[in-house]
């Protein structure tokens, strides 16, 4: 369906219709289709900015609870926002109506909170065997949990849960502790990936390497278990390539070097580790990822280039500040502000804009013909979604506790149910 279908909703003049604001439930819906658009859809771009600008007054003539839905919206709209997250809100909102299906709403409820009993149990399990950068499990979980829902990917959610706590640790390791030697030597050991080359570590990094090299024996014995060893390989090749990644960002800071844009962009892609999360989602899905996933992975294409590029940009826009004052390199925001010589401000617009353009080229490969399996497109899409769950206002990522209700009505907090269902 061409986007067309929307030019009857414009009158004469090329002007979105004035009669349609008063129908609040479709102005709602054509803002939430515009988030759909690619490039060259002139008509969506002018749809979103029409109907923002009317939803905000309508959300304050609206029902309480669907002024509350619209607000919500305004926020973070139902395309970029995770599934689980957008179904609890769904189910609060829909109680409220004038006459909800009770059966329905009972047998959503029902399914909501199995799940989550799975992936509360899931978190109990990930607790245990957490000896490092226990705070940030929760989060890991959450984080995984909002990429990959159902039931059956259990062990894609907990391998990828894994590898987030290892780049976590491995970015806190180069931009906070390491010095420029301790860097070389630890990216120099993980090519090597083998115990002898703790000799070479600082004491503080040795317990760190060690706990990654027991994540890669792990993985190895998943892949063999399934029959896909090659897993094991992708997964640590996409580590290094990280690692280096972050090698590149410690020697810019340690020359006082800041780089142009583009050349900070292609390097801050692969810093984003987002090849890696993916990686390891595809452990667990043995139906569905094989090698031939792990080598389009690998050669980068446009729906990956395009989501490394948001998670990078994203994240440097709420962490910039921070980071600058405890003395990291130079962000995309810097970069920027230099190379073109702007304020803050006016680099922060131009990098959402291309934020923006990096959303089109996901919808725009989503949408055209491929053999590539729904559920790693799927796994894509959510792994964009909660990039704009964590990064939306705030570095969530490094400060958790600012999504800790989003976090305790997803995996702690079962919704209330009535006393008896029958099913």
């Amino acid at each position: 369906m061409t986007c067309d279908v929307f030019k009857k909703f414009k009158d004469s003049n090329g002007e979105f219709k004035k009669s349609i604001i008063k129908d609040v439930r479709g102005i709602l819906s054509l803002y939430e289709a515009s988030f759909m658009s690619v490039h060259g859809e002139d008509i969506l771009d002018e749809a979103l900015e029409f109907t923002r600008s009317h939803l905000e007054s309508l959300a304050m003539q609206s029902k309480p609870h669907y002024s509350e839905r619209i607000k919500n919206a305004l926020i973070l709209p139902f395309h970029k926002g995770v599934p689980r997250a957008e179904a609890w809100q769904y189910i609060s909102f829909y109680e409220k109506e004038e006459s909800p299906n009770e059966f329905l709403l009972e047998f959503a409820k029902l399914d909501f909170n199995r799940v989550q009993l799975l992936q509360r149990e899931e978190l109990k399990v990930m607790a245990r065997e957490t000896s490092l950068c226990k705070r940030q499990t929760c989060g890991n979980l959450f984080w995984a949990c909002s990429i990959q829902f159902e039931p059956q990917l259990a062990l894609s959610r907990m391998m990828m849960a894994k590898y987030l706590k290892m780049i976590s640790l491995a970015d806190d390791t180069y931009d906070a502790y390491a010095k420029m030697k301790e860097v070389n030597a630890f990216t120099d050991a993980i090519e090597r990936c083998t115990i002898d080359a703790t000799d070479e570590l600082p004491d503080y990094m040795k317990v760190f390497y060690k706990e990654l090299l027991n994540v890669f024996e792990e993985t190895e014995n998943i892949a063999s278990k399934e029959g896909r060893s090659y897993c094991a390989y992708y997964v640590k090749e996409e580590f290094k390539n990280l690692l280096r990644s972050y090698r590149m960002e410690a020697q810019w800071f340690n020359e006082g070097y800041v780089p142009t844009f583009d050349v900070y962009l292609q390097n801050g892609s692969e810093s984003s580790g987002y090849s890696l999360v993916v990686a390891a989602g595809f452990i667990g899905m043995e139906k569905i990822a094989g090698i031939k996933e792990y080598q389009w992975l690998q050669s980068n294409p446009k729906i990956v280039k395009a989501l490394k590029v948001l998670g990078r940009l994203e994240n440097d826009i709420v962490s910039h500040q921070a980071e600058q004052k405890r003395g990291d390199s130079a962000s995309s925001v810097e970069c920027y502000m230099k190379e073109h010589d702007v304020l803050e401000k006016n680099a922060v617009e131009e990098i959402l804009k291309i934020c923006a353009n990096a959303w089109k080229d996901i919808n725009e490969e989503c949408m055209k013909p491929t053999a590539l399996p729904s559920p790693i497109l799927q796994l894509l899409v959510n792994l964009a979604r909660i990039t704009e769950v964590f990064y939306r206002f705030d570095d969530s990522y490094t400060n958790p506790s600012s999504l800790k209700d989003k976090i305790t009505a997803l995996l702690l907090e079962p919704l209330p149910m009535k006393d008896q269902v029958n099913i």
